[in-house]
């Protein structure tokens, strides 16, 4: 009777345990994280560098994501600046519209003239509506011009399941977007090293021209108490429930996660730890090919000063490798034996192609040449000729 009382319980105990976890939908590494009833209605984690998805569940179903809308108002913003429509310490006026938004805002008051810089901080740190709209009314000239170039630029990423209706995540009909698509959209926002700047600011009192101080506490506090995090957006509504998307670095992998719909905002920054916790200690980022290094392969140059000519990447090709994986790669050089003067420095002289032993092609770079090579002058021909045969005698 023991034993059988004994085998009751023990089984009672694995069925307890099997309903603690969830497997992730859509992975191929049958990856699991704690949860029940508490878990949040999406979810996605990606590596920055390669764009692969590591987990996910949900990641592609339609929901609002309140004010993680603002990760494209940020990213238009930084493009902007980027391509000199903007500057950071450029100045501009404040309407009665920007500065009559409710919500999460830093008081900025109409008729004030406010730093791009500024504005793009309290957009940052403390998810501020006011400055979202005057950073649209400064690119546009109104919010619903802004809108525009908003859906078109989600349309150039590929975010296909993403519609946006204001600037600010404010409820609105028919505005949504999937954890997939605020992934990607935070990838393309981390590509702007201005952000950086601004994104890991934990409390900072901001200065109005009229003397006004507002204090900004970053929304983020993953920020504070998780490793690497260094950047994110949170998001809340009554309709939304609690959002984010964050990302953390730690060596040289970099992790972006999106949690959407959780219950509380504990539970949102508890799904992205776990995330982030799944992703780092799983995976590993190999660097192959580092564009920062010189090639060690030389192309020597005809008529030219110097003779060869240094060649480095157009970009850095990385392998996102998971743990125990011991699968080989072939880097491939495609460039010419010699070529000919002058050649502009950046100018594209061949490809590199990474691929696995299975022959899948990993990633592709061009190769360019790291500096000018000029055609060299006659005069300077006949000195090298009768040098070189003074020097054979």
């Amino acid at each position: 009777m023991k034993k059988i009382i004994a085998m009751v319980f023990f089984l009672t105990l694995i069925l307890s345990f099997g309903n603690s976890v969830v497997a992730i939908a859509g992975t191929n590494d049958g990856g699991k994280i704690p949860n029940s009833h508490e878990r949040a209605k999406s979810t996605c984690l990606i590596d920055f560098d390669t764009g692969s998805v590591l987990l996910e569940h949900n990641a592609n179903e339609k929901s609002e994501i309140a004010s993680m809308v603002k990760i494209m108002t940020l990213l238009l913003a930084f493009e902007n600046i980027q391509d000199g429509y903007l500057s950071l310490d450029q100045k501009i006026m404040v309407s009665e519209n920007a500065s009559g938004m409710g919500g999460s805002q830093i008081y900025i008051k109409a008729g004030d003239m406010y730093t791009i810089s500024d504005l793009i901080k309290g957009i940052i740190v403390c998810s501020a509506n006011d400055a979202s709209i005057a950073i649209a009314e400064a690119i546009s000239g109104s919010e619903a011009t802004f809108v525009e170039l908003m859906n078109k630029r989600a349309q150039e990423l590929k975010m296909n399941d993403t519609i946006f209706v204001n600037a600010t995540g404010l409820p609105g009909d028919n505005q949504y977007s999937t954890a997939r698509d605020v992934s990607i959209m935070m990838c393309e926002l981390l590509k702007h090293n201005e952000y950086l700047n601004f994104s890991s600011i934990q409390i900072e009192n901001f200065l109005h021209p009229d003397g006004r101080i507002t204090e900004l506490v970053n929304t983020n506090k993953l920020i504070r108490n998780y490793k690497g995090c260094d950047a994110g957006k949170t998001g809340f509504t009554n309709s939304a429930a609690f959002c984010l998307s964050a990302s953390a670095k730690r060596a040289n992998m970099r992790l972006v996660a999106t949690v959407i719909g959780a219950s509380d905002s504990k539970i949102r920054f508890r799904e992205v730890a776990s995330l982030f916790n799944h992703g780092f200690a799983n995976y590993i980022q190999e660097v192959i090919i580092n564009k920062d290094d010189i090639i060690e392969n030389t192309i020597d140059v005809k008529k030219g000063e110097p003779k060869q000519i240094q060649l480095r990447a157009d970009k850095s090709i990385k392998y996102l490798r998971k743990k125990g994986d011991t699968k080989k790669y072939h880097i491939d050089f495609q460039m010419p034996n010699d070529l000919k003067a002058p050649i502009d420095k950046g100018a594209i002289l061949g490809r590199i192609i990474v691929s696995l032993e299975d022959g899948t092609i990993l990633d592709e770079a061009n190769i360019i040449a790291e500096c000018e090579i000029k055609v060299i002058s006659l005069k300077e021909s006949i000195k090298k000729v009768i040098d070189d045969w003074f020097w054979q005698k």
